[in-house]
């Protein structure tokens, strides 16, 4: 199943920590995001990725062209009979990119609409390039099989913006968990799942805004369904969440990372 990946926004509110790359590629530990959101989908098997490209989309072709050579140790003949040959491999071998230019300021709903002729196949999945989560996505497919409708959205538990602490008899804090996931409602985290129906609900207007109109209409015709998960979600809008999932893997506690 092929995985859509939305990666062409501007990403304003995250500036202060790199306004020279798009934010996709604003790295965790060693890895921009958005490889770490592929290798996700990749534990479970789905490796070929569309890539709706915008703001500085050239930076993220710029890596996936040299990744061969970022990833590999090489050797490199000069001369008429020259070339580069690669000594080592790396767990990406089987994959599949397409990177689609879909308008510098187009937004999410026309960037969707312009890579349907590289979704050929009944079902895809969908999700955007700035959030990590341990989601089973095995699990999730199973669900968006077995109930038939057009789209499945993953409801999370959206992070709360403060520490949650558990206090004892006394007033003795038992337990502090920052930012933990909130208990009580929920909002979009992205990993959708699709039938390529979905298109009937889009065009290419630029302005088309995915989550507004296609989304609104998807509900009036009971087409929507969402599938709870309980477990980690984080985006990476700010610098605090950038210092987060930073944090989060530097000491090996990063629950999307599997």
């Amino acid at each position: 199943m092929k995985v859509v990946i939305l990666a062409g926004g501007f990403g304003t509110r995250i500036r202060d920590v790199a306004d020279d790359i798009p934010k996709p590629m604003i790295p965790i530990g060693p890895l921009p995001i958005l490889l770490h959101i592929m290798k996700i989908y990749a534990h479970f098997g789905h490796r070929e990725f569309i890539i709706c490209l915008g703001q500085q989309g050239s930076v993220i072709k710029d890596f996936f062209l040299n990744y061969e050579a970022y990833t590999r140790d090489l050797t490199i003949r000069f001369g008429r009979d020259g070339g580069i040959t690669y000594h080592s491999e790396h767990d990406e071998s089987d994959w599949c990119i397409t990177l689609a230019d879909t308008g510098l300021r187009s937004m999410t709903g026309s960037r969707i609409s312009r890579i349907r002729r590289y979704v050929q196949d009944d079902a895809f999945m969908l999700t955007y390039g700035d959030g990590v989560s341990d989601v089973d996505i095995s699990r999730l497919v199973a669900f968006h099989k077995s109930h038939g409708r057009i789209l499945t959205i993953t409801g999370v538990r959206p992070p709360g913006r403060f520490g949650e602490m558990v206090a004892e008899a006394g007033g003795q804090v038992a337990e502090f968990n920052e930012k933990p996931q909130a208990t009580a409602g929920r909002i979009s985290g992205g990993f959708f799942v699709a039938n390529r129906r979905l298109f009937d609900y889009l065009d290419d207007r630029e302005d088309l805004v995915f989550e507004k109109e296609p989304l609104q209409q998807l509900v009036r015709d009971k087409q929507l369904m969402m599938y709870e998960h309980d477990g980690f979600w984080q985006p990476m809008d700010t610098s605090r969440e950038f210092q987060l999932l930073n944090s989060l893997y530097a000491e090996g506690r990063a629950p999307w990372v599997r």
